[in-house]
């Protein structure tokens, strides 16, 4: 069983490692954003299956090819399903339809028309930025989208003492949080970085990095074969 790490016990074991005071004003002040750091580093590097999720709370209106959606409520756009009939909410009591991604350029080429006679169930989507999906044909009816994507989960705090991270990769959430405050502590820079600290504990991070991701695409069943396994330098059949 992994030993996990609570705020508490992360903020200890940072402060005795980079041998700073936990009450030192300065280390109190970096802390949030070496937390995120470390945090968005290990996320962004591994795609972790525990930030993907399904959400259900927006809706395409009629003869309006646009979905908004507020700032941050996904990372990652993997799917759009459109849930029939008109007005089921829940996907679980309708059907999934499931839109392919395009281009802009193609739906405003394709689907240009927003007329009545025109309008259909979408069959496409595309992000126009980080807030805004555009969707063809335009939708006939009111619909309920289900979006699927990676979100960012709240990081660890004093009020959210426990993460997915700190539960499960407290050994590489460690040591990246030990390059970031290394760095700081030493200014970042070539001149004078001490080169036996941050990049002794980015070494450490990379080798760490290495078996997780192996661990975090077999949960995936990207591993050999496209099965659940671990590689083998021995058995290795393809795709095919």
């Amino acid at each position: 069983m992994t030993t996990g790490l609570t705020y508490s016990t992360y903020v200890a074991q940072i402060a005795t490692m980079a041998v700073v005071d936990q009450s030192d004003a300065n280390f109190q002040v970096i802390l949030p954003q070496m937390i995120t750091y470390a945090e968005n580093r290990i996320y962004r590097d591994l795609d972790l299956l525990s930030t993907s999720t399904a959400i259900t709370s927006f809706g395409l209106t009629a003869g309006s090819r646009t979905l908004n959606t507020p700032a941050g409520t996904v990372v990652v756009t993997e799917q759009m399903n459109i849930i029939t009939p008109a007005g089921t909410t829940n996907p679980e009591l309708g059907v999934r339809n499931p839109c392919l991604p395009v281009t802009k350029e193609f739906l405003d080429t394709v689907w240009g028309d927003s007329s009545v006679s025109a309008r259909a169930l979408p069959i496409y989507y595309c992000p126009f930025d980080d807030t805004v999906f555009y969707f063809g044909p335009y939708p006939d009816q009111s619909y309920t989208v289900e979006i699927v994507g990676t979100i960012r989960p709240a990081s660890l705090s004093s009020t959210n003492t426990t993460t997915f991270i700190s539960n499960y990769l407290p050994d590489l959430f460690i040591m990246a949080s030990m390059i970031y405050i290394s760095a700081y502590q030493r200014d970042f820079g070539v001149v004078v970085n001490d080169p036996q600290m941050a990049m002794t504990y980015e070494a450490q991070y990379q080798a760490l990095l290495k078996g997780a991701a192996v661990e975090e695409n077999r949960k995936k069943y990207q591993g050999p074969g496209w099965t659940s396994e671990s590689p083998s330098p021995i058995s290795s059949p393809s795709r095919g």
